[in-house]
């Protein structure tokens, strides 16, 4: 779901220690302390140089450069007070047009996370989420958003204002740079998913990191620079489990639910080919199969979908597959995000233990009569398909 922009007027006294400020929500992207006379936000009461800076730091410019750039400390304090500009941390601004045009969540929380990295002086990176955003790596949404920054020196994490700040070293080569800001990099995001948040978050953030071409060996050597920090035991079962096969955070979803049913672990990508036709499923336990069903497989790569053909082709396709699927003997349980995140969970597995034992009851567990069917040779590997989001888009925004 598109997060959705809705005004919300700063209250005098509010918060007497910050100035009006622009909030990041979970679902959704509220604007406070700004009036909205028509000002128009792309470029009125810009400098060349404040643009050029702006196009350089994700579409953000603080209150020393813009005075540095040229501008008074009016004319700043008059975009501000018109709305035409938003301050997101104090003395951080963007334009209220640009604000308005990011419509996911990590589009938002990369410029929020950016306009805090810019209010600290000390040397950081960004690390935890903030990174995973940063290097385009799918991640469940933390359920109380902030902004990560990680500086070396002793461990422990401060928090305050919405960013905490975590004082865990880290070797140069675990760090990289996005258009310019250091982030640490996938391996270690992973894994510090891992301690922040447990092992659900934290095997979706590594199997995301392995689609993308993260070994297991090298997870291994970032936990063993951490091996006596809090949560060691986790990230070692996450970096035992996490697979490089599961397409998208619902399929890891789905793997942990099936996990869960006490049955043993599932086959990841288990093909069957016959006929001139090949199929590959996402999960194997027994006879049954469980596939994981995400919008992206109906919609166009305008939606952020993957479909390059209509929605009833797609469907009309899937049941053909399923059809060959199931004329092997084999009992097929389908769920999608309502099942394997929120509400829908102990019902989905209730629903899956049935649909899993009546298989059993029908088909037995054994698969050996299907060794001849098996497909010769790994599941070709998809390209990785980045998240469908803009990544530091001010420069094009703006032109």
């Amino acid at each position: 779901m598109r997060s959705t922009l809705r005004p919300r007027r700063h209250k005098p006294g509010h918060d007497g220690r910050t100035p009006p400020s622009v909030a990041f929500s979970l679902h959704r992207l509220h604007w406070r302390g700004a009036g909205r006379d028509g000002v128009s936000a792309t470029v009125g009461g810009m400098n060349a140089r404040v643009r050029a800076i702006m196009s350089n730091q994700w579409g953000l410019v603080t209150r020393f450069q813009a005075i540095a750039a040229g501008m008074s400390a009016a004319a700043v304090d008059q975009l501000v007070k018109s709305g035409a500009w938003l301050a997101l941390r104090r003395g951080v601004y963007t334009a209220r047009e640009y604000v308005e045009s990011l419509t996911t969540h990590a589009e938002q929380r990369l410029l929020a996370d950016r306009a805090a990295s810019l209010r600290v002086a000390a040397s950081h990176v960004l690390s935890h989420h903030s990174a995973a955003y940063a290097l385009q790596l799918p991640v469940l949404r933390e359920p109380r958003p902030v902004s990560h920054l990680t500086r070396p020196g002793i461990v422990g994490t401060h928090r305050r204002r919405d960013i905490a700040q975590h004082l865990a070293p880290y070797p140069q080569e675990q760090a990289t740079a996005v258009h310019g800001v250091g982030v640490l990099g996938l391996a270690r995001t992973a894994l510090d998913i891992t301690r922040e948040h447990g092992y659900q978050q934290g095997l979706v953030a590594a199997d995301s990191a392995m689609r993308l071409g993260v070994t297991r060996s090298q997870l291994a050597e970032v936990k063993a620079l951490m091996w006596c920090w809090p949560r060691s035991t986790i990230m070692d079962e996450v970096i035992a489990s996490a697979s490089a096969d599961a397409d998208s955070p619902g399929e890891t979803l789905m793997r942990i639910l099936v996990e869960g049913l006490g049955f043993g672990t599932p086959e990841l990508q288990f093909g069957l080919s016959a006929d001139g036709r090949t199929a590959w499923c996402d999960l194997r336990l027994g006879r049954h199969l469980f596939e994981f069903d995400g919008m992206v497989k109906i919609l166009g790569p305008h939606d952020g979908g993957v479909a390059l053909q209509p929605a009833t082709e797609v469907l009309w396709e899937e049941k053909g597959r399923q059809d060959f699927l199931t004329g092997f003997k084999l009992g097929i349980s389908r769920g999608t995000w309502a099942d394997v995140w929120g509400a829908g969970v102990e019902h989905a597995r209730a629903r899956f233990r049935r649909e899993y034992l009546d298989t059993c009851s029908r088909f037995g567990t054994d698969v050996s009569d299907l060794a001849p069917f098996r497909p010769r040779g790994p599941r070709p590997r998809p390209r990785p398909t980045p998240p469908a989001y803009r990544l530091m888009g001010w420069g094009r925004w703006a032109a």
